[in-house]
Order: structure tokens, then sequence, then C-alpha cells
């Protein structure tokens, strides 16, 4: 080794570096594909504590008990997500006969102007129900093994839901806990990461939470003034896409947008694609900077990665996953840079609870 050059010799180190770094990343991957039914429910329970963390401080704040806090804040919020999924599920339910028609009309239009491609989305409408049950089969056969999905995924929720009562319960001793663990002095690093990586997390729910509210909110009463039919059920797509940043806005608005072609002509179409793009933009010019300014920023290209990779990995829970925990690792690495005097004095302060 000392007969090659210094540089060589760097870039071999370099090598090695990341050739480590990536086997244990690939490790870490397969062993959390392999038990998935363990840390899928972690880690959304991790999530729902980072979004109901500030509702759980004011209980707390109010002289009450923790136990009784964290016990209110979970009964909080299976009324809320079970009261959103039966009006997003009866709105689809009500509406998705209409959707559906529209878009095969659309796809039979296109067909009459384009032939072929036209025809093939003829096809993919009509056979939407088929492809969507060989969809379901297929993640089926990927999260379980010998158990029903409705069975799975309910054992999963219950889990999440009392992940979330111990994490938010006993938040106070995970600085200890961590502490505990970390090899030699290492404790204040590992604590100061982890609530970095954790404020990144809070503050990501909270924000694409509220956005994806605002967002539904606008283009459902942009789609209702103009009488799209439908209105209520795709902007219930529209809430639930905006939890995969780009791709999720964009398949959503795509459906809105061709749903007004179908059922009410080309002009109508275009002032749906007008009030897609409005809210867009207002998302990406005062909602966005205003609502996560204070969270980890990442570039779009790190994001449309992150959300690839997620895909790859664990299929629409994956895509969903993947962005807060690369806002995790971001936080991480800023902590990092911090400490090592590359990055600002001071940690970005988690939004106000």
């Amino acid at each position: 080794m000392q007969l090659l050059p210094v540089p060589v010799r760097r870039l071999a180190a370099w090598c090695a570096v990341i050739l480590l770094v990536a086997g244990v990343a690939y490790v870490g991957i397969r062993l959390c594909a392999t038990f998935r039914t363990a840390v899928t429910p972690v880690l959304l329970a991790l999530l729902g504590t980072a979004l109901l963390r500030p509702l759980y401080k004011r209980l707390v704040k109010a002289r009450m008990p923790r136990s009784m806090a964290a016990a209110l804040t979970c009964v909080a919020v299976v009324a809320v997500v079970g009261g959103a999924v039966y009006v997003v599920v009866a709105a689809l339910i009500d509406t998705g006969d209409q959707i559906v028609a529209s878009l095969k009309d659309a796809a039979r239009s296109l067909a009459e102007h384009f032939g072929a491609a036209g025809t093939s989305l003829d096809d993919l409408a009509s056979n939407s129900g088929d492809l969507l049950t060989k969809f379901g089969g297929t993640a089926a056969s990927n999260v379980i093994s010998g158990v029903s999905v409705v069975g799975e995924t309910i054992a999963m929720a219950v889990l999440a839901l009392l992940l979330v009562f111990f994490f938010l319960r006993d938040s106070d001793r995970a600085a200890g806990a961590l502490r505990s663990v970390a090899p030699g002095g290492t404790g204040d690093t590992l604590e100061a990461m982890s609530r970095r990586a954790f404020a990144a997390v809070e503050g990501f729910m909270r924000g694409t939470t509220l956005i994806a509210l605002i967002d539904a909110l606008c283009i459902t009463v942009g789609l209702l003034v103009l009488d799209v039919p439908g209105a209520p059920g795709l902007g219930a797509l529209v809430f639930v896409g905006a939890y995969i940043p780009y791709l999720g806005a964009f398949i959503s608005g795509a459906v809105a947008v061709l749903v007004a072609l179908a059922d009410r002509g080309l002009v109508i179409a275009l002032w749906a694609l007008g009030v897609v793009l409005a809210v867009q933009v207002l998302e990406g010019h005062v909602l966005q900077p205003a609502i996560q300014s204070r969270t980890v920023q990442m570039h779009p290209a790190a994001v449309m990665l992150a959300i690839t990779a997620g895909a790859s990995v664990a299929g629409v829970l994956g895509m969903l996953l993947a962005v807060p925990l690369t806002a995790a690792g971001f936080g991480v690495l800023s902590e990092i840079r911090t400490r090592q005097g590359l990055g600002p004095s001071e940690p970005p302060a988690p939004s106000a609870s």
C-alpha cells in the first residue's frame, strides 16, 4: 500500500467505507423485509407519535396523568381516523362508478383521435377492476404468508395503536434509554441525532397533513364549482395522494382532469387543469415555505429517488414511508454536520405544538 500514491490510497479508503455502508444498509433492508409484520407497525407508530405528540403534550400540561393523556390521544385518533376513513370510503363508493365511467368515456374519446393508444387506455379503464384485484393479490402475497389481508391489517393496526400509546406515555424516558445503550461517551451525540431525526419526522407529518387537507379542500371546491362528477371522491384521492410528494399530486390531478374531460368537455377540463395547477402553485410557493420552512428541506431529486427506492422495497407502503424516513436521515446528517462545524450552530426547533 505504501507504493501507491496518496490520492489512490484515499480513494481506496473511501471505496471501502462506501462498500461497508452499502453492505450494512442492504442487510438492514433485508432484515426489515423479513420482519416486516413487526417493523411496519413500529414505523407507523413512530409517524403517528410524531403527528399526535402536540395533543398529548397539551393534555399533560393540563395536569392529566400521562397514561390517561396517552389513552385519550389514542381514542381521539381512532375516532378521527375512523371517521375520515368512513367519509373517504363512502365518497369513493358513491362516486367511484361515476369516476370509472368518466375515465372510460375519456379513453374512448382518445381512441377516436389517437387510435391504438386510446384503445389501450379504454381497455385499461374497462379492466380496472381486474387490475386492482390482481394488484391487491400481488401485494397480499408480498405482505402476508398464510394469513388473510384483512386479519393482518387489523393486527398491524392494533399493534401500531398500542405502540403509539406506549411511545407517547414513555416519551420522557426515551433519552435515558438511548443513553443507557450508547457506547462510551456518545450518549449526548446519539440523543441529539435522535431528537433531530424525530423533529424532522414530526415537522414533515404535521406539515404534510395540513397541506394535504388544504389541497383536498381547494380542489374539491373547484371541482364542485365546475360541476365535475365525483368531486368528493377526487378530493379524497388528492388528500391521500399528498402523502406521496409529486407523484401522488400528479396522479390525482391527472385523474381529476380526465374525469372533467370525459363528462364536461374540453373547456371544463382546461378549467379543472387550471384549478389543479393553481393549487400546486399555491402549495409550492406558499404552503410549503410557510408550513414546512422549519423542517428538513429535501431536494426534489432526493424525494423522487426515495419514493422509487421505497416502492421497490415495499410497494405502496414503502412509498408512503420513504419520505419521512429520508427526512429523518437528513436530520441526522444535519446534526452530524453541525457537530463537525460544517452546518448551522443551532438545530432547527420543532414546530410549535
